[in-house]
């Protein structure tokens, strides 16, 4: 400190320079006052300091000391308790442990002593009530016995070698018990049924038989068993669904199915003392499919019979889940057999009695109530519960059915009209018409608003509409001949359109696509199914482009005739059949042009054999050509006569024209290109082609009247384009020199119209010796 006061001292100083020696040491005498006074302050706060101090520190002391006491008296317990006190509770521990597992042991003997004689109680009590043949009673206490025994088997870790015994026994008492029961249950019910070999039919059937026994007045029932007691004793043991489900089947197969199925059975009910007997009855049915009235008469009948003396047995005292309690045999029957049974009727039964025309919908009325009876009274005798089953929904939208089953008709009437001979022809004129009632008049339409429209006209407006008038035939289908099937296909899809306008919306929808199904069924069915013969019989692939041509002619304008009629989704331009119209035209014309290019293969073939008509004063050779000749001619006779009276008389004119202008285009091809021919072979070549000339024109013979046809024969240059070719070429073979330049006219001459200069000169050169006379005629070809 006093260090710091000399520090402050000199720091001082050095500050007040200026001031003068005495005041100097004025200063420096307070300033050590000063430290002298701070100095004894210090010296005092550090003597109080000491003396608070002192006595925490000895205190602390003390402490720390009985701390060490603390510490070894508790080592010393430790010690004590690790020592004895440890052993001691390690031997108490142990000793509980033991008697714990003895009291367990104990406890699983005594449960397991106890569910043995449980068991035992159970099986002794089961007997008793055997041979009193109470049978409910003798299913319960099995029932605890086979409880006992799973809740023995459950035990792990303990097993008896007794367990398997006690298994064998309870399952040799309930196969006896199963036994007697099955014994009473062949009284109750006993089928008598055709032989097994025997295949369920009409007579068969006949032979089915179900007996049942009547149920016993109270004297009886001391002597025997009554139906409930038999058939819950049947559900306590699980198998009263087994010996129902087996039931219901043979009530199925022998009694309901052919009842539906069968028109002339009827079913005949014998009622006696002790037992009523279900038989068969065959009587004359008046149609091939039992009304549906008729068949619900009959089922309830049957189902009447069962529950009265069979069924209406509450099985309350076997079902576990208590929300059956109230559950009896016709509910559980009834939940086995409905569906297949429900099934059965609309199949076989409901779907017949669809009507196939609108006008019979009214009457249907009639079999929707009798469904609605039939239910409700199945419901009373408790063999259906809940709603509306899936019999009455299908009895009920009878609309539906009755499109599809209308479009299902169409369509296999359709298939069938397809898949018939194609051969079997009828003719049709411009005069003909499909055979179709009048259509009733439209609401709106065309006429009306063409009616409309005219009444706005100005009176002064002048009558612009030509003189002229087209033919009625303008637009009519040309005279052909057609397969008889497609005719009535036409009338199939015009009376189907027209069985639209008297539907419904949803059907009239569904009719007039199935009409278009028709149409696009044809397309895809005819030519598949008639591939064979439409590619090796030209007659068919005429008659089927006949038919594609005719069919499209009708879809043109079918759609615009019922337009108006049908429904007004359709009206707004879906009724349309147009966009089917130039399939079928390619359809037809790609049939009858893959036979034309058969019959063009099949000439060249023959022509090809004709020795490319060169060396013809080799007789061999000629007659090789002469041959050919005759047998392309023989073909196109042939081809005229399967054509004729079957294609229209411009396409019979057309097929043939090309055809024989095929034969004469490669005759003039292989006769130009022949380099070298004699006086002879000229000779030869002419006669071959006056053949053609002459006999060509015969070929055309499109009308079964020989005098109709000679107008088509004078017409020949018309459809064969190389006949006048021909004709040059053979002016050529028999002309000389100065005639041929004649005919060549300089270019302008009715041989430069058919040949080119080219094949002018390779001809003469062919025919005509190296002279000075043939270079003049040639130099004139150009």
């Amino acid at each position: 400190m006093a260090a710091g006061a000399g520090s402050l001292v000199a720091a001082v100083l050095a500050h007040s320079g200026r001031l003068d020696k005495e005041d100097l040491g004025t200063r420096i005498g307070r300033l050590s006052r000063r430290v002298e006074e701070l100095k004894g302050e210090v010296c005092t706060m550090i003597t109080k300091k000491y003396s608070e101090f002192l006595p925490g520190m000895q205190s602390a002391e003390e402490l720390v000391a009985r701390v060490d006491g603390l510490s070894r008296s508790i080592d010393l317990l430790r010690a004590g308790v690790e020592n004895e006190v440890q052993r001691d509770l390690n031997v108490a521990v142990a000793e509980f442990t033991e008697l714990k597992q003895q009291l367990e042991r104990d406890t699983l003997v005594l449960s397991i002593l106890k569910k043995l004689q449980e068991f035992d109680t159970a099986l002794k009590e089961y007997n008793t009530a055997l041979l009193e043949k109470k049978y409910v009673e003798a299913a319960q206490q099995l029932e605890k016995a086979r409880s006992s025994l799973k809740m023995l088997e459950s035990r792990k870790g303990f097993e008896l070698k007794i367990l398997k015994a006690l298994g064998t026994e309870l399952t040799v008492q309930t196969q006896n018990m199963l036994y007697h029961l099955g014994e009473e249950w062949q009284k109750l019910a006993v089928w008598k049924l055709p032989p097994s070999k025997e295949t369920i039919g009409p007579e068969s059937v006949m032979h089915s038989e179900l007996h049942l026994c009547t149920l016993p007045s109270k004297e009886e029932e001391i002597a025997g068993p009554p139906v409930a007691s038999v058939l819950q004793a049947f559900a306590v043991l699980g198998e009263l669904r087994t010996k129902l489900r087996t039931f219901g089947k043979l009530l199925l197969k022998y009694i309901l199915k052919p009842l539906i199925s069968y028109p002339f059975l009827q079913p005949f009910i014998e009622e006696q003392s002790d037992v009523v007997i279900l038989r068969f009855k065959s009587e004359e049915p008046n149609l091939d499919h039992s009304s549906p009235v008729e068949v619900f008469d009959k089922i309830k009948s049957i189902f009447e019979v069962l529950h009265k003396y069979l069924l209406n047995v509450p099985v309350e005292q076997c079902v576990e889940d208590k929300k059956e309690c109230r559950v009896t045999l016709a509910e559980l029957l009834g939940d086995m057999i409905w569906e297949e049974l429900s099934d059965c009727l609309i199949q076989n039964c409901l779907v017949n009695s669809i009507p196939t025309n609108s006008s019979k919908l009214e009457q249907y009325i009639e079999v929707i109530k009798s469904t609605e009876e039939f239910e409700k009274a199945l419901k009373k005798m408790q063999f259906l519960k809940g709603d509306t089953t899936d019999l009455l929904k299908y009895a009920r939208n009878v609309n539906s059915h009755f499109a599809n089953k209308k479009c299902q008709d169409v369509i296999v009437a359709a298939r069938n009209l397809m898949t018939s001979e194609i051969h079997n022809t009828v003719k049709i004129t411009p005069d003909s018409r499909v055979a179709l009632p009048k259509l009733p008049d439209p609401g709106s339409g065309d006429h009306v608003k063409m009616q409309k429209t005219s009444k706005l006209l100005p009176n002064e407006m002048v009558n612009l509409e030509s003189d002229s008038k087209l033919s009625q035939y303008t637009f009519s289908l040309p005279t052909c001949r057609i397969s008889a099937s497609v005719e009535k296909l036409m009338e199939l899809a015009y009376q189907t359109l027209l069985e639209a306008t008297a539907s419904t919306d949803q059907c009239c929808i569904q009719l007039f696509y199935s009409v278009r199904n028709i149409f696009q069924l044809f397309y895809d069915v005819v030519p598949t199914y008639h591939k064979e013969n439409l590619q090796k019989l030209p007659q068919l692939a005429a008659i089927h482009h006949n038919n594609c041509m005719y069919i499209a002619h009708h879809l043109l304008t079918m759609g615009h005739q019922f337009r108006y009629r049908l429904t007004n989704i359709l009206c707004d331009g879906a009724a349309t059949f147009v966009d089917l119209v130039p399939g079928f035209r390619r359809l037809g014309m790609e049939c009858f042009l893959a036979q034309m290019r058969v019959q063009k293969g099949e000439i060249l073939e023959r022509l090809s054999s004709a020795r490319n008509f060169s060396n013809m004063d080799d007789e061999e050779n000629y007659s090789a050509a002469n041959k050919a000749m005759r047998q392309v001619l023989h073909q196109l006779k042939r081809l005229g006569k399967v054509w004729q009276d079957v294609l229209p008389v411009n396409v019979y004119c057309k097929a043939m024209g090309t055809l024989l202008n095929t034969a004469l285009s490669e005759i003039i091809t292989r006769i130009a290109a022949l380099e070298d021919i004699s006086a002879e072979d000229a000779d030869r070549l002419y006669s071959l082609c006056r053949i053609m000339v002459e006999e060509g024109p015969q070929v055309f013979t499109p009308l079964p009247e020989e005098d109709k046809n000679k107008k088509y024969q004078e017409e020949v240059p018309v459809y064969v384009q190389k006949w006048m070719t021909f004709k040059e070429l053979m002016i050529i073979l028999q002309a000389n020199l100065q005639e041929i330049v004649d005919q060549w006219a300089d270019g302008k001459g009715p041989l430069a119209a058919e040949f080119s200069p080219a094949e002018v000169k390779s001809l003469i050169r062919a025919l005509f010796q190296n002279t000075e006379r043939r270079a003049a005629a040639l130099a004139k070809i150009k």
